[in-house]
């Protein structure tokens, strides 16, 4: 019989480990004899949760059911606003009540859907129909890319000339850049197996005054800006590096005009970044001077919009240019720092921070789907702010004994934030939130599926 998501689950230990969650959102589902069907029935108990929101349903017989023919939920023709299987958890209590049924549909605000009422998607930019004319090579303009040279003046001279005008292409390699580095509004900018723009030297190396490493768009700038297969990194010691500051608003009238496609943080762990086992091994002999990595790794600045597809925002607690395995002891004081009024559409992971790995701060219109979050490995020793200090000026929460492991996802006088994602951090909300939480999974497997057709299966 033919199935939409044919699920394994019930495996809750890391040798059986199946699917933990699955999130889907914004589906038409037609002519399809079984939409969902997992491989154990729950039982009454988590073992591997699921959320439907939004399923527009046209001849589904079976919407939930089980290997071996058990029903969970019928269908027919209708259309699902949002049902769970899960954990839920309400208001401010630890405790979780199992659900399997109709689950809080939040209320999705229109900047952040489309024209037919679903989550608002835009595709990797692909330029297939751009003449080779329109592209240019920052190398053949003269940046070197060779991990060693400063670029930043040449980088610069290119975003001067060619934003704008041109698509600037990113020859792989490693370009560095030793004070702030402007992209202005109006640039489309596309690497090549992930080219790395990195920040090195003393410009990023004082926490108590930290500097941008890349500006997207000055601040209060408005146009369209487009930046796909890139990484941001540093040189290590960055205690004061703020890796990504992202200040451009998209064009008015074009959602996803400002966005990022398949682009990443990746702090330390890479050749090149002394940040490696060499220097910073996992026993924390490495001190902690010479293993900063960043002071935070992305900040919505409050006029921004942002869309952020495929965003990995990663302290690497591995060393990947090693033997891949070997741990680090790195240090990134901030995750992702939003005070932006949206619309932000944020789909991505942010692990391994020390004070936290999300902060909503006065914050709107934001939807965040598969926000996985992991604490460093070495909390409590030290704990949080440490090896950082609390800076008020970036909204930084305070710590009390109490608090011993980085925050997950901290949100704070912020309204219209839509989750669907597994947190596996401690989780504060504060007033005037509004959630929807496609379960708070006990494991790490998480799928999410936006804007899906199934039809004659």
């Amino acid at each position: 019989m033919a199935v939409g998501f044919d699920l394994a689950t019930g495996g809750i230990t890391q040798s059986t480990q199946t699917t933990g969650a699955q999130a889907i959102i914004d589906a038409t589902v037609v002519n399809t004899p079984i939409f969902v069907r997992t491989s154990q029935p729950s039982n009454g108990k988590l073992g591997g949760s699921i959320v439907l929101n939004n399923a527009k349903l046209t001849n589904v017989p079976t919407v939930v059911g089980v290997v071996g023919g058990a029903v969970v939920l019928t269908g027919g023709t209708t259309t699902i606003s949002s049902w769970g299987q899960g954990n839920v958890y309400t208001g401010t209590s630890s405790a979780s009540t199992f659900t399997q049924g109709s689950i809080h549909a939040a209320n999705k605000p229109s900047v952040l859907l489309d024209s037919s009422g679903k989550i608002f998607g835009k595709t990797h930019p692909q330029y297939a129909t751009y003449a080779l004319s329109q592209i240019v090579s920052v190398r053949d303009n003269g940046a070197k890319g060779d991990g060693r040279t400063d670029d930043t003046a040449a980088l610069k001279a290119i975003f001067d000339k060619y934003a704008g005008c041109k698509i600037i292409f990113f020859d792989a390699g490693t370009y560095v850049v030793t004070s702030t580095l402007t992209i202005p509004a109006g640039t489309q900018i596309v690497g090549e197996a992930w080219s790395v723009i990195a920040g090195s030297g003393s410009a990023f190396q004082n926490q108590a005054s930290p500097q941008a490493v890349v500006k997207a768009g000055d601040t209060n700038s408005q146009g369209v800006l487009e930046i796909s297969d890139m990484l941001f990194s540093t040189i290590g010691p960055a205690a004061g590096a703020i890796v990504l500051e992202w200040n451009v608003r998209q064009p008015s009238g074009q959602n996803g005009g400002a966005g990022m496609w398949d682009s990443h943080i990746r702090l330390g762990g890479a050749a090149g970044t002394n940040l490696e086992a060499a220097q910073c091994p996992s026993s924390g002999s490495g001190g902690t001077v010479n293993c900063f990595a960043a002071f935070l790794g992305l900040h919505l600045t409050p006029a921004s919009t942002a869309y952020l597809e495929g965003t990995w925002v990663w302290l690497a607690d591995h060393d990947l240019d090693g033997d891949g395995s070997s741990q680090v002891s790195l240090y990134s004081g901030r995750g992702i720092l939003s005070e932006s009024a949206g619309p932000v559409w944020l789909v991505g992971t942010a692990e391994h921070h020390v004070l936290y790995q999300y902060s909503l701060v006065n914050a709107k219109n934001h939807y965040m789907g598969l926000i996985q979050t992991e604490s460093p490995y070495f909390q409590p020793n030290p704990a949080p702010p440490q090896p950082f200090s609390v800076n008020s000026a970036y909204k930084d929460p305070t710590f009390t004994g109490a608090v011993t492991s980085a925050w997950g996802l901290k949100v704070v006088t912020s309204t219209d934030i839509i989750v669907f994602g597994n947190i596996s951090s401690p989780l504060h909300l504060s007033r005037a939130v509004q959630f929807l939480l496609g379960m708070l999974l006990e494991y790490f497997v998480m799928y999410e599926t936006l804007n899906i057709r199934i039809a004659e299966l």
